[in-house]
């Protein structure tokens, strides 16, 4: 093994390791938060700026995906070549900023706009995290290490929910965009002051004698000829599909089929948001590093089974009339769903030599958001729209129901029609995107079939 200096064992520690990790939940955790606000409230943005569920799903997808795959390589390229850390903290502060930005908005175009903003900083989340952690921890420990990091996913959502659901009924949604941008901006600061860049493959053997990073195109060619890692990320762009499509208009399946006011909703949607996400990341990850050191290919049966399970419970979920039995389905549903990040974070990195992990993390970032933020939530919007349409009968449900709902002073028969197609069309929507995951399914199962063969040679 290489010979260290006494900084660089410092940075493997238990100590550094131990704040390093907070650090990456903290800034994880308000990357989380920014998406959850968005996501809980959009039904009351919805109604304040007379939008579709079209425009939301353009809003949360369109808007947000475009800058965050359009920069997702070049950031990944970029943090082969320059520090890690301060690409990180430079982006952190972008989609803060972005998101207090939202605050300030007075109609859709303003919206998209600040939202632009919003993907453009996050596309430099994960790619930069994950190669940092590939030179903190050894191959058999970095899907737990990311899942950890990740925890800050439940956190922040649950936070981020509860904080924006509170403040929207004390103050206003806008209030609640300002409330939780600051605060980003803030740990930026703390990122860039304290932590300190590892050298690449640090735990991997790899020589101190600095050696060229592969160009783009030899890292194009190894991502084709690595049978295991196509597979790994088109699957992971279609359960992304399905995540960031739930996620996105959950809380707005609650308002409207359970008739919940923001506060209540917001609360209810982090609940189920952060046990899923804790539970399906801790379960992934710590399994799946505990059964590839027996089998490798574990990491990918793992996201197969929970791909299988997820959509089956969500059918059922979808349809339940008591809050209760709902909430409870939900959560089990989003818990199988997300069996599969952890395991994928870890694959990417071990298919992957050192200077090539960035890239790889942005290539399946850049695919995800694409399929996942991109087009998940503007298809469901689109559905709902139609589904909603449908059920309304023969007149114009958006001209009738602008917002969803029904003008004010309208007959209460009227109100009901609207209320009802509205949550008609959430529910139809949302049921028909599930039946992506059996897709994604598929694609962890061929994965498995050469993942052994595929993992770089310098993983232990």
């Amino acid at each position: 093994m290489t010979d260290r200096t006494p900084e660089e064992q410092r940075l493997l520690g238990p100590g550094y390791r131990a704040l390093f990790l907070f650090s990456m939940f903290l800034v994880c955790a308000f990357n989380f938060a920014d998406r959850a606000i968005f996501a809980v409230l959009a039904q009351t943005i919805r109604v304040d700026l007379k939008l579709t569920d079209f425009d939301l799903g353009m809003l949360q997808g369109f808007s947000f995906a475009l800058l965050y795959a359009g920069l997702g390589i070049p950031f990944g390229r970029l943090a082969e070549h320059f520090s890690r850390l301060k690409i990180l903290a430079a982006a952190t502060a972008i989609w803060s900023a972005a998101t207090a930005l939202c605050g300030v908005a007075q109609n859709y175009t303003q919206l998209m706009l600040a939202r632009f903003g919003v993907g453009m900083g996050e596309a430099g989340f994960l790619p930069t995290v994950s190669s940092l952690v590939a030179d903190h921890f050894p191959a058999k420990r970095r899907a737990t290490a990311m899942s950890l990091i990740m925890l800050g996913t439940p956190a922040g959502t649950f936070l981020g929910a509860l904080i924006a659901g509170w403040i929207a009924a004390e103050y206003s949604w806008r209030h609640a965009f300002y409330a939780l941008g600051i605060p980003g901006v803030i740990t930026a600061l703390l990122v860039y002051l304290v932590l300190r860049e590892p050298r690449r493959g640090l735990v991997d053997s790899e020589p101190k004698a600095p050696t060229p990073v592969p160009n783009f195109r030899a890292f194009v060619k190894t991502a084709i000829e690595r049978r295991a890692l196509r597979y790994v990320v088109i699957g992971g762009a279609f359960a992304g599909f399905v995540m960031t499509s739930i996620s996105s208009f959950l809380n707005v399946f609650l308002q409207r089929t359970f008739h919940l006011p923001v506060r209540e909703a917001g609360a209810l949607y982090g609940t189920i948001s952060g046990l899923a996400i804790a539970i399906g990341l801790l379960i992934g990850a710590l399994s799946s590093d505990w059964l590839a050191q027996k089998d490798k290919r574990w990491s990918a049966w793992i996201a197969s089974v929970g791909l299988f399970c997820s959509p089956i419970v969500y059918y059922f979920a979808f349809r339940m009339e008591s809050l209760g039995s709902a909430t409870v389905l939900l959560t089990a549903a989003a818990a199988a769903l997300l069996l599969f990040y952890g395991p994928t974070l870890g694959m990417i990195q071990n298919l992957l030599e050192p200077k090539m992990r960035a890239s790889g993390m942005a290539l399946f970032s850049t695919f995800y958001t694409l399929v996942g933020a991109g087009v998940g939530p503007t298809v469901v919007g689109f559905l709902s729209d139609r589904f909603a349409q449908r059920a309304f009968g023969e007149r114009n449900f958006i001209a009738t129901c602008p917002g969803g709902v029904a003008p004010k002073g309208s007959a209460q028969v009227l109100v009901d029609a609207c209320a009802n197609a509205s949550a008609t069309g959430i529910q139809q929507a949302l049921s028909v995107v599930v039946c992506s995951a059996f897709v994604a399914c598929i694609c962890y199962f061929k994965a498995s079939l050469t993942l052994r063969q595929d993992l770089y040679v310098g993983v232990k």
